[in-house]
């Protein structure tokens, strides 16, 4: 047996071993429902730091990322700024939540959603959306972590891989099934602490092996500068739709593509215009926005970890390691002989990866991986594994969290009310096994299935915004208002996806493609779902309704009203956010192809010695930083409240049933 193939099965055994470890120990733990689905409240500072980095951030990020980076260039990269716009959304809603979970005795957004809103309708419909986006997510990280073992078990002796695609992620699911079954959300909190330090380590150690190949940092920006001079690329150059004309690997192509018809023409130069890229980071803020990060934010002791996780741990570290080392992995790729066209023109500057990359561009972090396979045996099985825990971070917190959804949203609501704990645990490993047993059947016998669903996911996630505006911070929008704002959303979003089409399709409906005009389908999804949730709440205004809704505004006012001291800057953190966003990630970006010299203008006209694109990004990501440091802590916005939050309900042992403190 070749030896990456034992140290693979000796990372892999003991990172199972702590899996078990945490899932049995948690399981001794969990007495009441509380503690099986939020950690009793209870989640320490840096466990929550950590766990919710890595549910953020999960195997896409390890493996899918860097690959479309190589694929598509630095147009692409503006990705990364999702290290900033997902925890931009906890920055708005996750404090508020808390506070409300806390005061409240909620445990799942459905409870809270149904409470505040007095109806069973929107608690529905949060299911669905907690369902919709669990499923195929999960379905797409387990099978990723099945293709991943696959490719790393091929030997020679077995040049299919010990283990094939299917086996490796079923076997791979069950003990991710075991640790989170057992110990419910505290048991994927504290795998997740090591699990995010794996995917940090794992993207660093990949992009140092690449940066190494093509011969350090200034036999890089050499080689990017030829490549810059050229057309050459998948793309060729953006010719001038608002962009400028440059190698479309140094360039977004313009604003938005009117030419692009109804999304049924291929967008000229690239697919990731200004509003693209914009909007597809709306997608992205759809993470915490969706119910399983309102049940993250309901198992801690207070607010205190939000502000480090938001502001260090995401924005900063992981958005340092994504600028940086994804970038070096990504753009290596064409370098390093794994774009044909570029090896054709004489570019290359070593060809050590394999033409056959820019047909599957995924396996480009396997292909760097093989480079130090016959040297370092041992750090290839160590990638391996961090690799492995990436893609099982995400996967296990919708797991655990969908399962508290069903139980109690759904069983405990309806079938039976008076449900002892004992009873409530059981129901939620049961909605733990459907969840997984839902995904791998949809990864196993349907994978184009799985790829249209997965691609639903975080732009139903984002949807969620105009429910959770109207509790954390919008009393005038209604019930009403909300419920069919949201049901607008998750309608833009099929229709303007894959999944959506073909249903179109198959009624004689053919007027428009994916992601019509280069606007993501979150972006249309918000489109349909703001309006009608401003119009229906302004025609459904009831005084009882508002007088209702006003006890939770209340609440939130006293708790977390700004001090007079600091009104003045309300102001400034519009300024800066919506300046941010619109130059950062948006329309404003398109500067960033030349402000820093033009790409096609060679080495010496770069003011920073690499292209202007990547000096922009880089730039905006250090501003995006001090954006995300100011509003979560100069604005108070997830720190921890001045007035203590006291609870209104209490767990009282095993009947299942909540009263008022005493």
């Amino acid at each position: 047996m070749e030896s990456k193939i034992v140290w693979l099965f000796i990372f892999v055994i003991l990172y199972w071993a702590y899996c078990i470890y945490w899932g049995w120990r948690s399981a001794l733990m969990a007495k009441t429902a509380s503690d099986y689905f939020i950690a009793g409240r209870r989640l320490s500072l840096w466990v929550f730091v950590l766990a919710a980095t890595a549910t953020s951030f999960s195997g896409w990020t390890f493996m899918g990322h860097p690959g479309l980076v190589y694929r598509d260039g630095f147009q692409y990269a503006y990705a990364s700024f999702y290290t900033i716009t997902i925890p931009f959304t906890g920055v708005l809603f996750l404090k508020r939540q808390w506070m409300l979970g806390k005061r409240y005795g909620f445990v799942t957004p459905g409870e809270m959603l149904g409470t505040y809103f007095q109806g069973d309708f929107i608690r529905i419909l949060t299911v669905a959306v907690a369902l919709l986006y669990s499923i195929p997510y999960l379905g797409v990280q387990l099978g990723a972590s099945g293709y991943l073992f696959n490719v790393l078990t091929i030997t020679d002796a077995s040049p299919k891989g010990i283990l094939s695609e299917n086996v490796g992620m079923w076997l791979l699911s069950l003990i991710v099934f075991i640790y989170v079954a057992s110990g419910g959300l505290r048991a994927v909190a504290y795998v997740d602490t090591l699990q995010c330090i794996l995917l940090a380590l794992g993207i660093i150690i990949y992009g140092t092996i690449a940066l190494n190949a093509m011969g350090g940092w200034d036999a890089m920006q050499a080689g990017l500068a030829k490549l810059a001079a050229t057309g050459v690329g998948k793309w060729g150059t953006t010719k001038g739709y608002g962009g400028g004309d440059y190698n479309a690997y140094f360039a977004i192509p313009g604003v938005i593509q009117w030419t692009a018809g109804l999304g049924k023409q291929t967008p000229v130069g690239g697919l990731w215009t200004g509003i693209m890229c914009l909007t597809y980071m709306f997608a992205l803020m759809g993470i915490q926005s969706a119910p399983a990060f309102t049940m993250w934010s309901f198992s801690n002791t207070d607010p205190r970890p939000f502000a480090p996780q938001q502001v260090w741990a995401s924005s900063f570290g992981i958005g340092f390691i994504l600028f940086f080392f994804t970038a070096f992995t990504g753009m290596g790729g064409h370098l390093l002989g794994g774009n044909p066209a570029v090896n054709q023109a004489g570019l290359a500057l070593s060809k050590v990866l394999p033409e056959a990359l820019a047909k599957n561009p995924d396996s480009i972090v396997p292909h760097v991986l093989n480079l130090i396979a016959q040297t370092s045996p041992w750090l290839v099985g160590l990638v391996a594994v961090c690799a492995l825990a990436a893609m099982q971070s995400t996967g296990a917190a919708y797991m655990s969290t969908a399962g508290g959804i069903l139980t109690r949203d759904l069983y405990k609501r309806y079938l039976k009310p008076d449900a002892s704990h004992t009873a409530q645990k059981l129901a939620g490993r049961l909605g733990v096994l459907f969840i997984v047993l839902s995904a791998l059947t949809v990864a196993t016998f349907s994978k184009d299935a799985l790829v249209l669903l997965g691609g639903l996911a975080v732009a139903f996630g984002f949807q969620m915004w105009t429910p959770l505006a109207a509790v954390c911070w919008f009393p005038w929008i209604t019930r009403q208002g909300a419920t069919y704002g949201l049901l607008a959303g998750i309608l833009g979003v099929i229709f303007t996806e894959s999944f959506g089409l073909d249903i179109l399709k198959s009624i004689g409906i053919d007027l428009w493609g994916r992601w019509p005009w280069t606007i993501h389908s979150a972006g249309w999804g918000i489109i349909f779902n703001v309006p009608v949730c401003v119009i229906v709440s302004a025609l459904t205004q009831n005084e009882q309704d508002t007088a209702h809704r006003m006890k939770y505004h209340n609440f939130l006012r006293e708790h977390a009203t700004l001090p007079a001291s600091k009104k003045g800057l309300i102001p400034i953190a519009w300024i800066v956010t919506l300046a941010w966003l619109f130059f950062g990630i948006g329309p404003g970006a398109v500067i960033g192809n030349y402000i820093f010299g033009e790409p096609n203008a060679g080495l010496k006209a770069w003011t920073f010695g690499m292209p202007s694109i990547w000096a922009w990004q880089i730039l905006f990501w250090l501003l995006g930083v001090a954006m995300m440091w100011f509003l979560a802590y100069k604005m108070e916005m997830s720190t921890i409240p001045d007035k203590e939050v006291e609870a209104l309900v209490e767990d009282i042992g095993d009947t299942g049933l909540e009263k008022p403190s005493v």
